[in-house]
Parts: C-alpha cells; sequence; structure tokens
C-alpha cells in the first residue's frame, strides 16, 4: 500500500461510523505520520458526535471533545489522500457528485482489507448495536494499519 500523507473516513451525516473509524484509528501507531480525518457526505450544517456512539468510545478510553462534523468537499479528494467510505453506495455518490474522486483513491474500508461485509450503520439502534460498530470497526481498522505499516505495493 502507497503511503498517503491524509486518511479521511466518509459515512452518510459524518456524525457516527466516520468519527468513530477515525478515533480509533488515532489509538493505533502508524510508521509515518499521516492525518486521520473524518467526513460525511450529506451535511448540511456541523453536528456533534452521535451521543451513543460517543458513549461507546468513551467506554473504550477515547476521548473526542468537540468534534463536529464536516462535509466531504472537492479538496478531499487528492491523490496523496485515501478516503474510506463504510458503504459501496457511499463510495459511488462520491464518484456521482465530485469530478477529483477520478485522481483520488476512493475505496470502500471493509473491501480495502479483504472483508466481505460493510459496516452496519447503528443510527437509530440500541446502545449495543453501536458497541458492535465499534467492535467491527476496530477489527477492521486494525487490518488497515497492518497494510499501512507493511509498506510499499
Amino acid at each position: 500500500m502507497k503511503q498517503y500523507g491524509k486518511i479521511i473516513f466518509v459515512c452518510e451525516n459524518g456524525t457516527t461510523r466516520a468519527p468513530m473509524a477515525e478515533a480509533i484509528m488515532k489509538e493505533y501507531t502508524l510508521k509515518y505520520p499521516v492525518e486521520i480525518e473524518s467526513r460525511g457526505l450529506v451535511v448540511l450544517f456541523p453536528e456533534p458526535l452521535n451521543q451513543k456512539a460517543e458513549a461507546v468510545l468513551i467506554s473504550n478510553g477515547i476521548n473526542m471533545d468537540d468534534k463536529m462534523s464536516r462535509q466531504i468537499e472537492e479538496s478531499d479528494l487528492q491523490e496523496a489522500n485515501l478516503i474510506l467510505t463504510m458503504e459501496a453506495a457511499q463510495k459511488e455518490k462520491i464518484f456521482e457528485e465530485y469530478q477529483g474522486a477520478v485522481q483520488a483513491d476512493v475505496e470502500v474500508l471493509t473491501e480495502l482489507v479483504g472483508d466481505e461485509l460493510e459496516i452496519l450503520n447503528p443510527y437509530g439502534g440500541t446502545l449495543q448495536s453501536y458497541g458492535l460498530c465499534y467492535e467491527t470497526l476496530n477489527k477492521t481498522i486494525q487490518k488497515l494499519v497492518k497494510l499501512i505499516n507493511e509498506g510499499e505495493e
């Protein structure tokens, strides 16, 4: 896997899965410095982290104080950036709506690491479903960190 300057996790509204992925990824050590951020595909105005997602992160010793959702922008879609979506439909939407997507590396997180299932959206579910989402993200991101730390293609 090539070196990236920035890894941007993307989910629907930027308040649950993407910021959880960002927070988890920041807990791991990468062999080279990488900016890690999260964005939403539909962010009409900045919103704080989903309360259940925040509770799950805190229970796992991760604090995302003052985290606000941000809209993905054309400027995020650069060759030096790795854009990771939670679902194939989100990847397709980026390619439909942003011209810069062709030069960026846009991947579905789970596909990139060789997993078959997408990261399910726990929105509206129980705290337990958010916990399950965290566990799934954590396992997937462990594989991503391994890919990154194993170096060049």
